[in-house]
């Protein structure tokens, strides 16, 4: 017993979360390559139907947003993500699609949700990943 609370102390025994971790990605179909340096906004829909901004973060060079404000956890709800296209690739550009929006249900507090989005120049896709 006293080996397991000290493992607990040290770190080396994974306790569930008390809720949710948020993570996203970028990928850049078309090009082959992760979405670098694309803005993303992280908003949480409130009890009376309002978004409350919860994080924001730019892709890194990968297209990925690992943690929105550092350690933030989340708890259940009604999520979105909001992704600026309009520098993407590049300043000049003028994507078809400006703006992404992708809203999502967090329900398991203990669990991680990787919601990337696939982009083309005239489409893009997402899905629940890992």
């Amino acid at each position: 017993m006293k080996a397991i609370a000290l493992a607990l102390l040290l770190g080396a025994i994974a306790t569930p979360s008390a809720a949710a971790d948020i993570s996203t990605h970028v990928l850049d179909l078309a090009r082959g390559v992760g979405g670098k340096a694309v803005p993303v906004t992280l908003s949480k829909r409130g009890d009376d139907g309002r978004w409350q901004k919860v994080g924001a973060a730019i892709t890194d060079s990968d297209g990925r947003v690992r943690s929105f404000g550092g350690s933030q956890l989340f708890d259940a709800g009604i999520y979105r993500l909001q992704f600026d296209m309009s520098g993407y690739p590049d300043a000049s550009a003028s994507p078809f699609f400006p703006e992404i929006t992708l809203t999502f249900r967090v329900s398991d507090k203990a669990g991680h949700y990787h919601v990337p989005v696939v982009v083309s120049p005239y489409g893009y896709s997402t899905y629940r990943g890992n």
